[in-house]
């Protein structure tokens, strides 16, 4: 049985609260106090209780991943579990916990109900929006990062998508495509701005046509996009998604439809999931560090050294079969 902080104080002589301060390493104790404390501590094998040790410094007892969408389903989504796994290993190396939150598009507010939440140490906004951004009560400050988006006072984490995009889109026009189409993300993330955008400059810059449909980076909808991009342009040579599980889900519709890819249609995404690789054929498409990003987001979090504004990192080009 392990013991308890007021058998430790009655071993060494001093109040609960002495000991207390001198476990906790916060507020005044004399040498003395402190030698007679960490000796009874010793000798009764006392160990401080994470929970208890986090509350008592202000610092609570959980990380919350807090998830912008438009439904609860998007807790569901395996990007968001990627960014969970590897936040909750920084927490553990910190012996707190890791809640996941929902926070609906329609009412950003709940980002301030949850930041008066005690035991709520840190928060990682996911698929930040300018309104939830908005909605970040001061409180916040010092302890909320976003991996998307950021703001004046949220310091942001995301991959470079936007010359990612521009990089992968002239990898198939310098193959020889020229009538490129995007399949989007979500149209209320940010990040499908600046991809949209940098598809658009760099095929216009070209002297093509740009041709967009919207998405939502799901596979299903990747498959109707492909099917709506022949109906509307049936001469297009490649199909770019954002979002390897939308290009995936492209794939199978236009072969579905007897178009040999690459022969007829290239095909490319991002992210660079593990079974990218696996399809038939492999898919090219952009690297996507989530793990690299949720790690450093949630760590410059919990230690509370949010300095830097923005901090981008890059994606690489991953060429395989597919364009």
């Amino acid at each position: 049985m392990k013991a308890r902080l007021t058998e430790v104080a009655k071993a060494a002589g001093v109040s609960t609260a002495t000991a207390s301060r001198v476990l906790s390493g916060r507020g005044p104790a004399s040498a003395t106090a402190r030698r007679r404390v960490a000796a009874a501590a010793s000798e009764l094998g006392y160990l401080p209780h994470a929970a208890g040790r986090a509350l008592a410094t202000g610092r609570g007892t959980r990380l919350a991943v807090v998830v912008n969408g438009r439904t609860e389903q998007v807790l569901e989504d395996p990007y968001v579990g990627r960014v969970v796994t590897a936040a909750a290993k920084v927490a553990a190396a910190r012996e707190i916990g890791v809640s996941m939150h929902w926070l609906p598009l329609h009412a950003p507010a709940e980002l301030a109900r949850l930041a008066e939440n005690p035991g709520i140490g840190g928060m990682v906004l996911l698929n930040p929006t300018e309104s939830a951004l908005r909605a970040a009560p001061k409180s916040v400050r010092g302890r909320l990062a976003a991996i998307g988006v950021g703001s004046r006072h949220v310091p942001s984490f995301d991959v470079d998508n936007g010359p990612a995009t521009a990089r992968l889109v002239a990898h198939l026009l310098g193959g020889g495509r020229r009538r490129v189409a995007m399949i989007t993300g979500a149209d209320w993330l940010p990040c499908t701005h600046r991809t949209v955008t940098a598809y658009r400059e760099t095929v216009e810059a070209a002297g093509f046509p740009a041709r967009v449909v919207p998405g939502d980076f799901t596979a299903a909808r990747g498959a109707c996009a492909a099917t709506e991009i022949l109906a509307r342009w049936p001469d297009t040579d490649a199909v770019f998604a954002l979002g390897d599980l939308a290009a995936l889900g492209a794939l199978g519709a236009l072969q579905r439809t007897g178009a040999d890819v690459p022969g007829d249609v290239a095909v490319a995404g991002f992210d660079d999931l593990q079974f990218a690789a696996l399809s038939s054929p492999a898919l090219t498409t952009s690297t996507h560090p989530v793990e690299t990003i949720a790690t450093a987001c949630a760590t410059a979090v919990l230690d509370q050294r949010l300095g830097r504004p923005v901090t981008r990192y890059s994606s690489e080009l991953v060429l395989r079969a597919t364009a």
